[in-house]
């Protein structure tokens, strides 16, 4: 009897020993396979106008919706739009083409093909449910949205909104600021800093400047501060048609792990595109800096 005792302890205890081991592998896989706290992901959308190309958009969202992101940041010409009658039907097919994908939040900023007029503007407002210029939080991640749908530049009244925006929210680490068309293109590729947006920029810590409207992609460099102008998620291509020039259709995924940002620019696979991905490093303001 003792010895049957002995042998039923001996095999409890290395059965509750197994058990626990085998919990606590599974709690440090949870920990390896979970995100970190201050990381996340989203992804950028570059125009889907002007002349959308059939079925583009559409993949894109596809591939965008696959990279599983906390959250979907588009640079504008959401719409074809420039026609107050025929605006608000774009607006609606556009909810029909996002409405299997409701569940990842959305952030759109205003496009010269989304608003041109009073009544655009109230109808961007009503569909994009936020006003031309905003701003928001993720996590320690900031962004600036401003409007220059209607101006080549940044007009008095969005640089004054971007100082204050920024200055209200100075304590946060990693910030962002879009816009529709780059503004700042031409003082950034000819390594010019003083600009009222890159001023800003640099006093408030400000990493990376994104826009779109050429469908082109872009990098430029500048005192610290990242310019990228983003590939088309639509609109036609232009000039050349080119990859290695910047034209292809994709989408942009960003990790932000504390304070770094890491962007993989993502070209569409067969039949719009090779699946090539990217990073800015590998792109200048002329293309990519050593083509395949």
């Amino acid at each position: 009897m003792l010895l049957w005792l002995l042998k039923a302890y001996t095999m409890l205890t290395r059965r509750c020993w197994q058990f626990f081991v085998s919990l606590l592998l599974a709690a440090l896989v949870g920990l390896a396979a979970a995100p970190a706290p201050d990381s996340f992901r989203f992804v950028i959308l570059g125009d889907r106008t002007g002349e959308a190309q059939p079925g583009v958009y559409e993949r894109v969202w596809q591939q965008a919706a696959a990279e599983t992101p906390a959250f979907v940041l588009s640079i504008g010409d959401t719409i074809q739009g420039l026609n107050d009658e025929t605006a608000e039907s774009e607006w609606r097919h556009v909810q029909q083409i996002l409405a299997p994908f409701r569940g990842i939040p959305l952030y759109l900023a205003a496009g010269n093909h989304d608003i041109w007029s009073e009544h655009s503007e109230r109808l961007f407002q009503k569909y994009a449910k936020h006003a031309p210029h905003y701003s928001f939080d993720h996590e320690q991640a900031h962004f600036t949205i401003l409007d220059n749908s209607r101006t080549e530049d940044l007009s008095a009244d969005e640089l004054t909104f971007l100082e204050r925006d920024l200055g209200a929210h100075a304590a946060q680490p990693v910030k962002f600021i879009v816009s529709h068309r780059p503004s700042w293109l031409i003082a950034a590729m000819l390594g010019n800093p003083q600009f009222a947006l890159h001023r800003a920029a640099k006093k408030y810590g400000v990493q990376s400047v994104i826009a779109g409207h050429v469908h082109q992609m872009l990098h430029v460099d500048l005192e610290g501060v990242t310019y990228l102008s983003m590939p088309s998620s639509g609109g036609h291509l232009r000039a050349s048609k080119k990859y290695e020039d910047g034209w292809f259709f994709g989408l942009t995924v960003v990790e932000v792990r504390g304070k770094q940002i890491n962007f993989q620019i993502k070209e569409l696979g067969p039949p719009y595109g090779r699946a090539r991905v990217t990073r800015p490093n590998d792109w200048g303001n002329a293309g990519l800096i050593q083509p395949n």
